[in-house]
């Protein structure tokens, strides 16, 4: 039998000695995040994104939506208490993150940056995001995430 790959996210969550449960499936590189939460068979809003942004003053800051949701670049600047944020280059990612584009996750980044968590994160017992590599997810629950990434928890989503 083949041993279970871990990631970089699932060794800090053992060191942590944090409870989830990893999910793998076949990558593909046009797969969208409610695609992701098809195969994992779960509701979209349950399976969340990591976005890296920089604000005004030149500090990054990262930010974990819904994959069904959009950031809201104004409502993120005022949770960051910057004047403005935009997203980062893709380029920008793995040089700042140590993650690629698909598999970033606000846990175990090269470098602590201020992480907020949108607000409906409350609303499930367990979620989803990446673990670090394209193809792989871990399950665990909000208030894990929250303490393990040192969110905040914030209204930062667009409405219509």
């Amino acid at each position: 039998m083949k041993k279970e790959e871990k990631t970089n996210v699932m060794r800090v969550l053992d060191g942590k000695k944090i409870s989830y449960e990893s999910h793998s499936y076949e990558p593909d590189a046009t797969m969208s995040g409610e695609e992701i939460a098809g195969i994992l068979g779960e509701d979209a809003r349950k399976v969340f994104k990591t976005l890296v942004t920089q604000g005004k003053s030149g500090s990054y800051y990262v930010f974990v939506i819904p994959v069904t949701e959009e950031l809201d670049l104004k409502k993120a600047a005022k949770a960051s208490g910057e004047k403005a944020v935009s997203m980062i280059k893709q380029k920008e990612l793995l040089p700042l993150t140590g993650y690629v584009h698909g598999g970033c996750s606000p846990i175990g980044m090269k470098k602590h940056f201020a992480t907020f968590i949108h607000e409906t994160v409350r609303d499930y017992d367990r979620i989803f995001v990446s673990a670090g590599k394209v193809g792989f997810q871990i399950e665990l629950s909000p208030d894990d995430l929250i303490n393990v990434a040192d969110c905040t928890v914030a209204d930062i989503i667009i409405i219509e």
